[in-house]
């Protein structure tokens, strides 16, 4: 019988979901799925289309495109790390933008859209050995995941953590744009009709406040390393 299981880790934007993900995914081998960066990747396209800007969505013209957009996660050779491409093509530094980060959630609230990128996210995730992240992985896309987490910060915590990660890519970004930003993004996700954010009733919820990235690695691996061993 195989060991492998299916890790969900859900929450609000940057509490840390997709670095414990990457941690965990290398310990483990397994593959990590970064829902966020699909939809961001999607985001990008609809942006690069001029389907979507800040006054403007053509809902029609990207659900119609959907049979052309190929999203996946492939490793880089360079640094041994899964990353998303889009028709072939890596995108993990341009998906990163606050430009991006200002629409995603607008995307995701469209269901035709949600509908695909779930059918793509069941299908990464048929052999199991996977860890994915994201807003609806232990409510949606994984209800029977063998675990699942729900992580969780102060808004004030986390608008830091994402502005200096921002601000190495762009220096005229500033923090109460981003702050503005992760308060919208909350907004969305959690008021959206389709699959919003909630926490699975059997997810274990982490507070990551006051917990480095070890300690908060050490603490889901004393939950997921029982799973594995009762597997074998």
């Amino acid at each position: 019988m195989s060991n492998k299981i299916i890790i969900a880790i859900d929450g609000t934007s940057s509490t840390g979901k997709s670095t414990l993900a990457k941690r965990i995914s290398k310990k483990l081998n397994y593959k990590y799925i970064d829902s966020g960066a699909m939809y961001r990747a999607l985001t990008y396209y609809a942006i690069h289309q001029k389907y979507i800007s800040k006054n403007h969505f053509d809902k029609i013209k990207l659900i119609n495109d959907i049979p052309y957009i190929y999203i996946d996660f492939r490793k880089n050779s360079t640094n041994n790390k899964y990353e998303v491409h889009l028709n072939g093509i890596p995108y993990e530094n341009k998906i990163r933008s606050l430009a991006v980060s200002n629409l995603v959630s607008e995307i995701a609230t469209v269901d035709e859209l949600r509908q695909q990128m779930v059918r793509v996210q069941h299908t990464l995730g048929l052999k199991k050995g996977v860890i994915m992240d994201g807003r609806d992985i232990g409510t949606v896309v994984f209800p029977d995941a063998e675990i699942k987490f729900y992580l969780e910060a102060t808004m004030e915590l986390r608008a830091k953590r994402r502005f200096d990660e921002l601000f190495q890519i762009d220096k005229n970004i500033t923090y109460e744009e981003v702050l503005a930003n992760i308060k919208l993004r909350d907004n969305q996700d959690t008021n959206r009709k389709h699959s919003p954010l909630k926490k699975a009733k059997d997810a274990i919820l982490i507070n990551t406040d006051n917990l480095t990235l070890d300690e908060l690695e050490l603490k889901l691996f004393n939950y997921i390393n029982p799973l594995i061993t009762k597997n074998l």
